[in-house]
C-alpha cells in the first residue's frame, strides 16, 4: 500500500455529488497549490515583489466559489487564490498583475490581490480589511431591493474580526435582515499575533449570538463541508434572505507574507495541521474511493502546470508599463461629461436654505429610482434638521433607511450599493462625525477607480460649521482633510440656488462627492430659487460680486462675511465663491487675480493646512507677475472651536479678514 492510499485524517462526506463534481472539486483544488508554488520559485528569483500563502487553506476559497452563482459577489482577501481561479480568471492577467504589468487587473497601481474585476464578480480587497464586510453588505442589500434572490459572500481573517467595522457590518447585516454570508477564514493567527491574545470566546461563530445571527463552525480544510455547507446556506439565504456567520477551521501553513517567517509557529502546530492538509487528504479519499489513480494525478497535474506556464509566457512577453502623468490623473475619476440642466420655469422666492437642499433631494430622489437615503434618524424623524422630513411618506422605508449608528459600515454599504448600479446618499449627522467613516471615505471610495476601474457612486452630506454654539464636536471644518484626497469631488455651496443645483449634479456624477452645506445658513438665508430640476457644474466657481480694488477668494459662509465687511469698509471688491473645492476651477482664481492683482482668501476652517494655503501657493507659483502685493489669508484661530458665544466670534475668521483687508489695500 502506498502512502497515497493511506486513509485520509479528515472524514469526507459526498452527500449526493455526483464522481465528476468530485473530480471537479479535485482539479479546482489542486490548480491555486500547483500556482502558489510556481509563484513561491519567482519570488525567490524577484520576479514578483511579494506573496501572500493560502497554502493549507485552499479548500475555503475553492469550496465557497464553487457553492455559489456565478453572477454573485464574492469579496476576497490575501488568501483567496482558489476564488479567481474558480472564478475562471484568465492566468496571464492573473500573472501580469502580480508582475506590476499594464494588463493586470489595475494597470500596475496595486499588488497581489487588491483589485477587483466585475466581470468575474470578485470585488478585492484593501489592507484593512474590515471595510470588505461592509460592501459585501451593500451589495445584499442591492439584491434585497431588487427582489433578485442573490446572495453575497465575503472572506476576513480572524485577526480583523477585532476591528470595529467588523463589528458595525454583522449588526448592520443583521438589523436590515440581509442576505450575506460572512465567512471567517480562522488560521489561529493574525499575522503573528495567535487566537488567545485576540479574543476569549470558545469559537468566532458564538460572536453571532450577539446580533441575533445564526451561525456554523465548519472543518476549513474539508472541501466537501465547505461546498456543501455553503451551497445549502446559500440556497437558504436566497429563499429567506438573513446573514450568516460561517466560521472555517482552518491553518495557514506560512507566513503571513513570505517574508515574515513562520519561527513563531510551534513545530508540533505545523505538524499537525500538514496531517490535514486539505489538498493531501482529499486525494487519498480520491483514490480510496476508486476516482483517483496515480497517473490520473500525474495527468491533472501536468495539465494545470502547462496553462501555468502558458500564461507566464505570456506575462513575461509584456514589457514594461508605458504611461504618462495625464494618464494616471485622468483615471483616478470615472469618466463623466458634465451636462448643466437649466431651469425652465420660473423661480420661487422665499426659498431658504436648508428648504433648497430639501427639495434638491427630493427630486434628485424622483429621477433616480436607483437612489437609496441613509443616515441616523432620516426616515420617520426627517433628519435631525428636518432634511428629509415626509420622505418616508413618498418614498417608502426602503429608500429612505435609518441606520444604526456606525459610519463606516453605512459608508461602505453605500459603496457596496454602488457595485450593483444602485446611487446611495449618506447623510452625516453632523460633519464632525464623518471621522468615524473616514477609512472608507479616503481608501475605498476615492481609490476604488483609480485601483481597477470601478466607480463609487455615492453622495455624502456633510452638515459642517460653527456659529451656533455648539461647540468642539458639532462645529468643525474639516473640509481640508478631504481636499487631500485624489479621487474624490467636495462642493461648499454659498446659497440656496447652488445648494439645490450642487446637490442634483452630485447625484448625476458617478464619482464619489461630500456635500458641505454649512448649518448657520440653513434657516437664515432665504432667496429665489428655481423650483424644477436643475444642475450647477461641479467644477465652476462663480464670481459673488464683481470689483476691481481687491479679490477675495472664499466660499461657504465666507461669501457672505466677505460681502458684509466689503460693504462696511466700502471696498469694490472681486468676491470668487469657489463653490467646488475639489476639484479647484483654476481658471476663475486666475482671471480675478489677473484683473485686480491683490488677494485675501478667506476660510471659516483653521488656517494651518487649510485649503487657502494651497490656493496662495498656487497663486504664488502662476500668478506672481499680476500680483502688487503678497497674497494675504484669514481663516479661524487654530484651536478647537469653543463653546461659549464669546469664544466662538474669536475663533471665527470675521475680524481678521477685515484686518488682512485693510492691510492688503494699504501695502
Amino acid at each position: 500500500m502506498t502512502e497515497k492510499t493511506i486513509k485520509p485524517i479528515i472524514q469526507y462526506d459526498r452527500g449526493r455529488l455526483s464522481d465528476e463534481k468530485l473530480l471537479d472539486l479535485y482539479r479546482r483544488l489542486l490548480t491555486p497549490r500547483l500556482i502558489e508554488e510556481k509563484m513561491l520559485i519567482l519570488l525567490r528569483q524577484g520576479k514578483i515583489s511579494k506573496w501572500f500563502s493560502g497554502i493549507g487553506q485552499e479548500a475555503i476559497s475553492v469550496g465557497c466559489a464553487s457553492a455559489l452563482l456565478e453572477d454573485e459577489l464574492i469579496f476576497t482577501m490575501h488568501r483567496n487564490l482558489g476564488v479567481f481561479t474558480v472564478r475562471e480568471m484568465p492566468l496571464e492577467r492573473l500573472f501580469a498583475q502580480w508582475q506590476g504589468k499594464a494588463s493586470g487587473f489595475t494597470k500596475g497601481r496595486d499588488r497581489s490581490f487588491h483589485f477587483g474585476a466585475m466581470d468575474y464578480g470578485i470585488v478585492g480587497m484593501i489592507s484593512h480589511l474590515g471595510p470588505q464586510l461592509s460592501l459585501a453588505a451593500g451589495v445584499a442589500l442591492a439584491h434585497k431591493l431588487a427582489g433578485e434572490g442573490s446572495v453575497s459572500l465575503v472572506f476576513t481573517g480572524d485577526g480583523a474580526t477585532s476591528q470595529g467595522e467588523f463589528h458595525e457590518a454583522l449588526n448592520t447585516a443583521a438589523v436590515w435582515g440581509l442576505p450575506v454570508l460572512f465567512v471567517i477564514e480562522d488560521n489561529g493567527y493574525g499575522l503573528s499575533t495567535p487566537s488567545r491574545e485576540q479574543y476569549v470566546c470558545s469559537d468566532l461563530s458564538d460572536r453571532a449570538k450577539g446580533y441575533g445571527m445564526r451561525s456554523v463552525t465548519i472543518d476549513g480544510n474539508n472541501i466537501l463541508e465547505v461546498y456543501q455547507t455553503i451551497r445549502k446556506l446559500a440556497e437558504e439565504v436566497r429563499e429567506k434572505p438573513a446573514p450568516v456567520f460561517v466560521q472555517c477551521k482552518t491553518f495557514r501553513m506560512r507566513g503571513h507574507e513570505e517574508a515574515s517567517g513562520i519561527k513563531y509557529v510551534p513545530r508540533e502546530l505545523l505538524n499537525h495541521w500538514a496531517a490535514r492538509d486539505p489538498i493531501g487528504n482529499y486525494e487519498k479519499y480520491l483514490l480510496q474511493e476508486g476516482l483517483l489513480d496515480e497517473k490520473q494525478i500525474k495527468d491533472i497535474r501536468q495539465d494545470i502546470k502547462k496553462d501555468i506556464n502558458k500564461g507566464l509566457e505570456a506575462a513575461y512577453a509584456e514589457g514594461p508599463i508605458q504611461s504618462n502623468p495625464e494618464q494616471e490623473v485622468a483615471d483616478v475619476y470615472t469618466p463623466f461629461q458634465s451636462r448643466t440642466v437649466a431651469p425652465k420655469g420660473n423661480k420661487k422666492t422665499g426659498r431658504r436654505f436648508i428648504d433648497a437642499i430639501s427639495d434638491g433631494l427630493r427630486q434628485a430622489m424622483e429621477k433616480h429610482d436607483n437612489l437609496v437615503l441613509m443616515g441616523q434618524d432620516i426616515a420617520d424623524y426627517g433628519g435631525v434638521f428636518k432634511i428629509t422630513d415626509n420622505f418616508v411618506v413618498q418614498f417608502g422605508k426602503e429608500r429612505v433607511r435609518n441606520t444604526p449608528l456606525c459610519e463606516s459600515a453605512i459608508v461602505g454599504i453605500g459603496l457596496g450599493l454602488s457595485l450593483k448600479g444602485y446611487k446611495a446618499m449618506v447623510e452625516m449627522q453632523f460633519a464632525d462625525f464623518v471621522t468615524c467613516g473616514f477609512n472608507q471615505i479616503v481608501n475605498n471610495l476615492a481609490k476604488q477607480h483609480y485601483r481597477w476601474g470601478q466607480n463609487a457612486d455615492v453622495v455624502i452630506r456633510m452638515p459642517t460649521g460653527a456659529g451656533v454654539a455648539a461647540g468642539p464636536f458639532h462645529s468643525q471644518s474639516n473640509e481640508a482633510w478631504f481636499f487631500h484626497t485624489p479621487g474624490l469631488k467636495v462642493v461648499y455651496p454659498s446659497n440656496p440656488e447652488d445648494a439645490k443645483g450642487l446637490l442634483l449634479a452630485s447625484f448625476e456624477d458617478p464619482n464619489p462627492v461630500l456635500y458641505f452645506e454649512h448649518k448657520a445658513l440653513y434657516r437664515s438665508l432665504s432667496a429665489a430659487v428655481p423650483d424644477d430640476y436643475y444642475t450647477v457644474e461641479i467644477g465652476k466657481a462663480r464670481l459673488a460680486r464683481e470689483g476691481v480694488e481687491v479679490s477675495v477668494i472664499t466660499y461657504g459662509m465666507g461669501v457672505h462675511w466677505a460681502a458684509e465687511v466689503c460693504d462696511e469698509m466700502g471696498v469694490d471688491a472681486d468676491i470668487l465663491d469657489l463653490r467646488t473645492l475639489l476639484p479647484l476651477d483654476y481658471d476663475a482664481i486666475a482671471e480675478t487675480v489677473k484683473k485686480t492683482n491683490r488677494v485675501v482668501i478667506l476660510h471659516e476652517d483653521t488656517l494651518i493646512g487649510g485649503i487657502g494655503g494651497e490656493i496662495a501657493a498656487y497663486i504664488s507659483e502662476h500668478l506672481f507677475e499680476y500680483l502688487d502685493a503678497p497674497v494675504l489669508r484669514a481663516a479661524s484661530l487654530d484651536t478647537p472651536v469653543p463653546f461659549s458665544a464669546g469664544l466662538e466670534a474669536q475663533f471665527l475668521p470675521k475680524g481678521r479678514f477685515r484686518e488682512q483687508l485693510e492691510r492688503l489695500l494699504a501695502y
